[in-house]
Formats: structure tokens, sequence, C-alpha cells
């Protein structure tokens, strides 16, 4: 299943041979890390060879999850710390990422998928595509039914918008269907999909998006 990929915003030439490349963002607490252990048995499940990088700022917390879980060979999660606001090593300067991904290329020749979950930020967070080929950015229902409205890049500009902990919204007097349209007006045509990642409402969609658009298998 090892795919060749075409950057996006690059000549038809310019052609990354090796694993797919997709960028998890969004704020703390929005759920990033619980949507990749919701993704990770469910793709591997399916055939797919994968591995992850985190990024947190000063600390590898959300590896060192990933590595306990269970859910995924501890060698196969690399933690990055980056010292800096979580953008800036997932935009402006990539570079420990790029070697993040291509440590694990080197040590799983057969990788099919590399998912770099970004630190948590603001709604102004994005990934540059010398890093991934695809991104996904995560708001969470208990952050406030406003977020769409308030748009911002990360909501603006990735290729799948994730909204999680649907099954908050009662609890923090959210209207859903409020919700629904207003995220429908900020995606326009982009898609948007609506998730509880800890029951696992809305993962198989999500993992469909990804065979469609990034793995190219369906």
């Amino acid at each position: 299943m090892r795919t060749e990929i075409i950057t996006k915003m690059a000549p038809l030439a310019a052609k990354r041979i090796g694993p797919a490349r997709v960028g998890i963002g969004g704020p703390v607490g929005s759920g990033k890390t619980a949507l990749i252990e919701a993704l990770v048995p469910r793709l591997i499940k399916q055939g797919y060879d994968i591995a992850v990088v985190t990024n947190d700022i000063a600390t590898r917390e959300d590896a060192e999850r990933l590595q306990r879980s269970g859910l995924i060979a501890p060698e196969r999660v690399v933690g990055v710390e980056t010292g800096a606001c979580p953008h800036t090593v997932i935009r402006e300067d990539p570079t420990l990422n790029l070697e993040a991904v291509d440590l694990l290329d080197r040590r799983f020749p057969k990788l099919d998928l590399v998912i770099v979950e970004s630190g948590g930020d603001n709604l102004a967070s994005t990934f540059s595509l010398d890093l991934v080929d695809y991104w996904l950015f995560v708001i969470d229902i208990a952050g406030g039914g406003d977020i769409p409205r308030k748009r911002g890049p990360g909501v603006l500009q990735c290729d799948l918008l994730v909204v999680n902990k649907t099954d908050l919204a009662p609890h923090v007097r959210v209207n859903m269907d409020e919700v629904r349209r207003d995220v429908a007006l900020a995606r326009g045509k982009k898609p948007a999909l609506f998730t509880n990642c800890l029951t696992g409402d809305g993962i198989d969609e999500v993992i469909a998006e990804l065979r469609r658009s990034v793995l190219l298998d369906a």
C-alpha cells in the first residue's frame, strides 16, 4: 500500500516517494491524541503500516501516552520537543519533524502512513506542505459552539475539519444544529466530520476520507 504522493502546490515532476504524511492539529484538549488512538487500531486492522510523530513544547507527554497505550509498537512513535510555539515546527521551520519522519521511514521501510500530531495551538495553526500531504484540524464542542464562527486559518484551510466531543453538546449548552450550520458556512465545499473519539462515532468516516484523499486506495 506504499504510496507515491505528488505534493500540493508543487510541479507535477516533484514527487515524494514514501509513506503518506498526515498532519493532525488543533487547540489544546480538542482530542488530537484521542483521535490518533481511535484511528490507529482501525488502520492497522485494515492492513496499513503506520508510525506517529508527536509534538509537545517541553515534554514528550503525547508520545509517551501512545507508547504506553498498547495500540502501536512503542518504537513506531517518536516525540518532538518543540521548545517554542507549536506551530513553528509544523509550519515556519518543520526541520525537526521532517527528521523524525525520515527516521521512522528508515526504521520501517514498508510504512504506508506517518501521522504528525501538532502540539496544542490556537485556531491559527496550519501545517507546511513541505511536511505533510494532507492535514486535519480538530476542534471540540466543549470549547464552545462559537468556534466555527470564529473560523481562523486552521478551521478554514485544513483539508478535513473534525468536530470532536459531540456527546458533550447538551452538557455545555451547545446547539448542534447551529454548529453544523456554522461549520457548513465556514467550510463551503471542504469536508467536515463530527466525532466522539471515545465511543468511535465518526471514526470510520474519517478513515474513509483519508483513504479517498491521501492513501489513494479507495
